[in-house]
């Protein structure tokens, strides 16, 4: 039996450029990489070195803090360039690609057979391990400690986002083999989340707790799940797999392959023919971007991600290891003159103070990467409230974190956050303040002080 959750607090942005539920093949892309920024808080030592020829699956690097914890080749290819920033930072590991593809054989595994020990194991070896996250903090989860709880959310409400029950549809063997295999893993329930009108591959699955979520975004962000679900306390770990992972992880199980294959959603009111991609991992955004044509292709954001999390990446950019949409908005360098002055009816807002989107609340934006403002200090309006659905104080908190104040961050929720859950009251900010990076920066220095 499932349990209703309704979010009432949140702001959907209904933008123009929805994918049309179509998908086809994405241009086949030369060159993968993998970045491992995308894994916050890994130090990458590397065995894969310039030159070496991979398969599939094979791993191009590990953690410095955990050898056991592998990082592997979305494809099989020879890494012709391993990317250094300052201080010989690797940025990203460049895989040229074969024409015919070659898995590393991990073995066909009969999970009902295998203990939690096994299948940590099993995952980590094959780099399927990087697929799960924790909280606190948003970080890969730490093998050596249980979860009380795993969730994966199946609701996806970011603007333009790719819908799950349609990338999902007819994947129940791989879901259901990797919703076995996880709840080896923990001590307590695997919950899964879907819409509550939505008709999701996830909600007929066996040994899980079925939520059914209604509300405005960030309604299917996983936080707000946890918190009504089954809050954080401190000293409490959960763990956290989107639902495309889980496809991964359970035809790895099944075939014994690393397939790193994503059905992505290429959106956003630059594009002229938005629909639904089949690539891999790491592709060049390139390969997807311009197949379905763009307006104003000298004038345009390509974001991996979505609008409010995503990551602004250049025309030759990868797909991000995590991302499951690209977004093509206008770029905003434009200014008004007298903008602040005169009523807007072409944007969004939660206030009713010359924006009138409260009067069109189901029109559809066209929005560019203005911040029709800039950077200052704090003003205290009470619009972070108003999209802001967990029971925490967030201007409270976002100020204990740039003063890294750990007593209050930790007396204030900071266990229960992530970065994406203040997407919503950055964009609101009239003070224009970087708010996800914020809460980035304190989770950093939380975990470095306490975890």
């Amino acid at each position: 039996m499932s349990k209703d959750i309704r979010i009432r607090k949140g702001l959907d942005i209904k933008l123009v450029g929805e994918a049309e539920k179509v998908t086809v093949d994405a241009t086949r892309s030369n060159v993968f990489a993998i970045k491992p920024d995308d894994f916050h808080g890994i130090i990458p030592k590397v065995v894969a070195k310039q030159g070496t020829e991979v398969k599939a699956g094979e791993p191009l690097f590990h953690s410095k803090s955990n050898e056991k914890m592998l990082f592997p080749s979305p494809v099989s290819g020879e890494v012709v360039e391993i990317v250094r920033g300052a201080k010989r930072k690797i940025l990203a590991f460049k895989i040229l690609a074969d024409k015919e593809q070659q898995y590393a054989d991990f073995g066909v595994k009969d999970v009902n057979a295998m203990n939690g020990d096994e299948v940590k194991t099993h995952l980590l070896s094959s780099g399927c391990w990087p697929f799960i996250k924790q909280r606190p903090y948003d970080v890969i989860a730490n093998p050596e400690v249980t979860p009380k709880a795993i969730f994966i959310s199946g609701y996806a409400t970011a603007p333009l986002a790719a819908d799950c029950d349609y990338i999902l549809e007819g994947k129940e063997k791989e879901l259901q083999t990797a919703i076995n295999a996880l709840g080896k893993l923990t001590n307590g329930q695997v919950h899964v989340s879907v819409g509550k009108k939505s008709n999701s591959p996830l909600a007929g699955l066996h040994n899980i707790s079925l939520h059914k979520v209604h509300g405005p975004h960030p309604a299917g962000n996983v936080s707000v799940q946890i918190a009504k679900i089954d809050p954080i306390n401190k000293g409490e770990i959960v763990w956290v797999v989107n639902p495309q992972d889980l496809l991964v992880i359970g035809e790895l199980l099944l075939t014994g392959k690393f397939n790193a294959e994503r059905t992505i959603a290429l959106a956003g009111s630059s594009v002229k023919n938005p629909k639904y991609y089949r690539t891999k991992i790491g592709a060049q955004v390139s390969s997807v971007v311009y197949d379905s044509g763009v307006h104003d292709e000298g004038n345009i954001r390509v974001i991996s991600g979505d609008v409010l999390t995503g990551e602004n990446v250049k025309p030759d950019g990868h797909l991000g290891y995590y991302h499951n949409c690209i977004t093509v908005i206008p770029e905003g360098d434009d200014y008004e003159f007298f903008g602040w002055n005169r009523p807007v009816f072409n944007k969004i807002s939660t206030s009713r103070a010359l924006t009138f989107s409260w009067l069109m609340p189901n029109k559809k934006y066209e929005l560019d990467t203005n911040t029709n403002g800039e950077h200052r200090a704090f003003v205290v309006t009470g619009n972070y409230e108003e999209v802001f659905p967990l029971d925490i104080y967030p201007l409270q908190l976002l100020k204990a974190c740039m003063v890294n104040d750990l007593d209050a961050m930790e007396q204030l929720g900071m266990y229960e956050v992530a970065p994406e859950d203040f997407a919503l009251t950055e964009f609101v900010c009239v003070s224009k303040q970087p708010h996800q990076q914020i809460i980035r920066d304190g989770l950093d220095v939380m975990l470095k002080e306490i975890g």
